[in-house]
């Protein structure tokens, strides 16, 4: 049923399959490593020896990322053959059958995800993207792991070298009962030259340190350190495809409307801003009078966004909007790091200008940094001074990756 032979396997991911047989089993490296194909591998074989007692559990972010990460390539004949017949899930069941085994599927957005948990006596356990799980939730579920030679296969990309993975149990692999392997891009050798200069046209600085050469590497700094000025800023815009809205809500903080439009060159400008201060003005406004505000400017420059992405902490002001018939609403896409990733791409790739009219914006990207205090806690965010123009920025480019990534790829 599982061929090993039939699979393009490197020597680190066989070796890795062959030796995963610790108490913890942890897979970390670069995106497109083969740490995952492997990594499951490991999971699904414990899974054919599992005996009676103990409950099999899958974990990650959410139920969604588990059928994403887990379930769907288990389930790809073309990557295992005849064990996707053998794997068996109805889209958002909280259970999976795996080789004739139910598996409990368990989603661990924050620290309440660990009472899921409690009173769970687990054989094995496989944990995607182990990083972005609070660190109280995988104490929990190696304390829930007591069946004798109990097991937990888990997957990551590197973060900040004082993650509490990182310095808790990688560094201490000597000390515990853990065998972890760290894969780079280059241990995967299905993939072709031309996918993995294109992936890594899409990392800069940071993340291509994290996401390409696989390094666990702290962030410090101006966040968008490749911007300049003289090779992002324009004073003229050129024919546009389509434009799409960004919004960051505020109220004794300024509120930051971006026009993100695509240009017929394959580039993304930012065309145009609306800013307010209610600290500078000394004058605040409503819901209602944002949103008559928003769309009066959307008129005067005679342009009608495909799609308008609003602040998800703001719920009063879409409701506001969607109230007078403000077009194409939609919650913005607010994972930080993510939408940080996706900007950078753009910029380092010269793929994304900024129309000088846009003074907010301009103020704020050269100051944009990171929280030295979050950075040595392990965690990753931006200073939250100045930083309302850029999160709209954020808004937008992020919730409409999926419009622009081929442009990374023409270089």
């Amino acid at each position: 049923m599982l061929d090993l032979d039939r699979l393009p396997l490197s020597r680190k991911q066989l070796r890795s399959i062959g030796q995963a047989n610790r108490r913890i089993n942890l897979w970390h490296g670069s995106v497109r490593s083969g740490k995952t194909i492997a990594s499951l591998l490991a999971f699904v074989i414990a899974v054919a020896g599992a005996g009676p007692s103990g409950l099999i559990i899958v974990c990650g972010r959410s139920l969604q990322t588990i059928e994403r990460n887990v379930l769907e390539p288990l389930q790809d004949a073309a990557l295992f053959g005849p064990l996707a017949r053998h794997v068996v899930h109805t889209r958002g069941a909280a259970t999976a059958t795996i080789l004739g085994r139910t598996v409990h599927l368990i989603g661990a957005a924050d620290a309440r995800a660990e009472g899921r948990l409690r009173g769970l006596t687990a054989q094995l356990a496989y944990v995607d993207e182990a990083t972005l799980l609070p660190e109280g939730f995988w104490t929990q579920l190696l304390a829930r792991l007591s069946v004798p030679g109990a097991r937990l296969y888990a997957t990551t990309n590197p973060d900040s070298p004082r993650h509490w993975l990182k310095t808790g149990y990688i560094d201490r692999a000597g000390e515990l009962n853990l065998k972890a392997w760290h894969f780079r891009l280059s241990d995967n050798p299905s993939l072709s030259r031309e996918y993995v200069a294109d992936l890594t046209a899409e990392y800069i600085g940071l993340w291509r340190r994290r996401m390409i050469d696989g390094a666990w590497v702290v962030a410090e700094g101006a966040i968008y350190d490749m911007w300049d000025e003289g090779r992002h800023v324009v004073d003229q815009l050129p024919d546009m495809r389509r434009y799409w809205l960004g919004m960051d809500y505020g109220t004794t903080n300024p509120f930051a409307a971006l026009l993100l439009g695509e240009g017929t060159d394959d580039r993304l400008y930012v065309a145009a801003e609306w800013r307010h201060d209610s600290r500078a003005t000394h004058r605040s406004m409503t819901d209602q009078q944002y949103s008559a505000a928003v769309r009066k400017w959307l008129a005067s420059l005679e342009i009608v966004p495909e799609w308008t992405f609003v602040d998800p902490s703001a719920a009063s002001f879409s409701t506001q909007l969607w109230q007078d018939g403000h077009p194409g609403l939609a919650r913005a896409t607010n994972d930080v790091s993510d939408g940080i990733r996706s900007v950078s791409g753009l910029l380092a790739a010269g793929r994304l200008v900024v129309h000088e009219s846009c003074e907010g914006l301009l103020g704020e990207l050269p100051g944009y940094s990171w929280d030295p205090k979050a950075t040595e806690r392990g965690e990753d965010s931006p200073l939250k001074v100045d930083d309302h123009s850029a999160d709209a920025l954020r808004y937008v480019v992020h919730s409409t990756a999926h419009e622009w990534r081929h442009l990374l790829a023409r270089g």
